[in-house]
């Protein structure tokens, strides 16, 4: 099914985390029409898989809920998720975009009562907690999900499920003959909010990432230690849920290597330094020990390193970690040099986080349109186009440093559309 819509001056957003709400609101509260698209089942993107994020350590309901009201609210943006950018032809003021929408295989009948989850027999891996759960194959995507409507997992339903959640459902909302559908849209620019995804850990095989329970990412704590994640907020070695005596912090997992991810992630001292406070509230004698190239920590946050790094049961290695190696009683022993004193060090621990970078989306994704990008696939913004980049598709970037970027591709936007 093709639809053709849209109007004189309209902008498309491609991406629903932080940055394309925030560019999707700025652009819509000076008049323009915009397309709010996201692939997710669900806007929020990596902010809402977290704990807390910067500046002001705040859930992430702090940022999210006003947005996803004032996008509600809105007459002027249209949103659309499960649904990516097929094709863009034209130029800038006149592009047509074609757009895809998976099947959600739930209309909007739904209540989000639960009872179709309730009564789905079947469950998969979730990746919402980057697998230490489960999830019935329907759900919720995540406790503050907007829309807040289910999605049924149609690829993991068997044919049991799929009579046992269409019978739990007294609203007449599960539609399993749901197909895919497209849409035309016509606008005059583009800001691309692609986000971000985690570097993936196993190409490190020097850090033995899969090997152990013992070896998880920074991402895997955020989730621990939202209330809302796979351990009630608790953190614990997954596994055996052994509480934590000892952890390791390992910096650049990924990052300034030529052979990973050439660039500082920008965000990951910081969420070490974070995660840090996580672990002493929950375990006030904990050892911990940060194994870092560099620890970069600008400006106002340079405070907030200070008080971690005078914790009396924290240690700081300057050395890259070359080897973690798994242990018989489930923890992990972790092997650098320490750069000052030339030392080998081999510290046992119960567990050891890998400090994973930030890679753009969209070299897992591929892009639809011609996108210029620098050498590690960050989006450079084309003004003459009107392609626009936003967030973590423009650089790599703490949350503060996205909403100021969108509000910034958002006027660029509006000024394509206008001129």
């Amino acid at each position: 099914m093709t639809d053709e819509q849209g109007t004189s001056g309209a902008v498309l957003v491609v991406g629903g985390g932080i940055s394309g709400l925030t560019a999707a609101l700025e652009a819509a509260e000076v008049g323009n029409d915009v397309f709010l698209i996201e692939k997710g089942a669900s806007f929020g993107g990596r902010v809402s898989q977290l704990n807390q994020y910067f500046p002001k350590l705040c859930p992430p309901s702090c940022g999210l809920e006003i947005n996803f009201r004032r996008i509600r609210d809105s007459r002027k943006i249209r949103t659309y998720t499960m649904t990516t950018v097929k094709s863009v032809s034209g130029s800038a003021g006149n592009y047509e975009v074609v757009l895809e929408t998976s099947p959600r295989y739930v209309n909007s009948n739904c209540t989000a009562c639960g009872d179709c989850g309730v009564a789905c027999p079947d469950e998969v891996d979730n990746e919402f907690n980057f697998g230490m759960d489960k999830r019935k194959a329907a759900y919720l995507p995540h406790e503050m999900a907007f829309p807040r409507r289910f999605v049924i997992d149609k690829a993991a339903l068997s044919s049991a499920g799929a009579d046992a959640v269409k019978d739990a459902c007294k609203y007449d909302a599960v539609d399993l003959e749901m197909e895919t559908k497209t849409v035309t849209v016509s606008v005059a620019s583009i800001v691309w909010a692609t986000g971000w995804t985690p570097y993936d850990p196993t190409k490190m095989e020097n850090l033995k990432y899969g090997q152990s329970k013992a070896i998880v990412t920074n991402m895997m704590i955020e989730r621990m230690a939202a209330p809302s994640g796979p351990t009630g907020g608790k953190i614990v070695r997954p596994g055996d849920e052994k509480e934590i005596e000892s952890i390791a912090f390992v910096q650049c997992a990924g990052s300034r290597d030529e052979n990973h991810l050439e660039y500082c992630s920008h965000i990951c001292c910081m969420a070490t330094f974070k995660q840090m406070s996580y672990v002493r509230e929950q375990y006030p004698d904990a050892k911990i020990y940060v194994f870092y190239i560099d620890l970069r920590t600008p400006g106002k946050y340079e405070k907030f390193r200070e008080v971690r790094m005078a914790d009396e049961n924290a240690s700081f290695i300057k050395g890259k970690v070359a080897d973690i190696i798994p242990e018989a009683d489930g923890g992990v022993t972790v092997v650098a040099e320490n750069a000052v004193t030339a030392e080998k060090i081999s510290q046992k621990v119960d567990m050891a986080v890998l400090a994973t970078g930030m890679q753009p989306s969209l070299v897992l994704q591929g892009t639809p349109a011609d996108l210029q990008m620098d050498s590690n696939a960050f989006i450079i913004s084309d003004f003459d186009k009107g392609m626009i980049a936003a967030g973590c598709a423009k650089k790599a970037a703490d949350v503060v440093t996205c909403t100021q970027s969108s509000t910034a591709a958002a006027l660029k936007a509006i000024q394509v559309s206008r001129r």
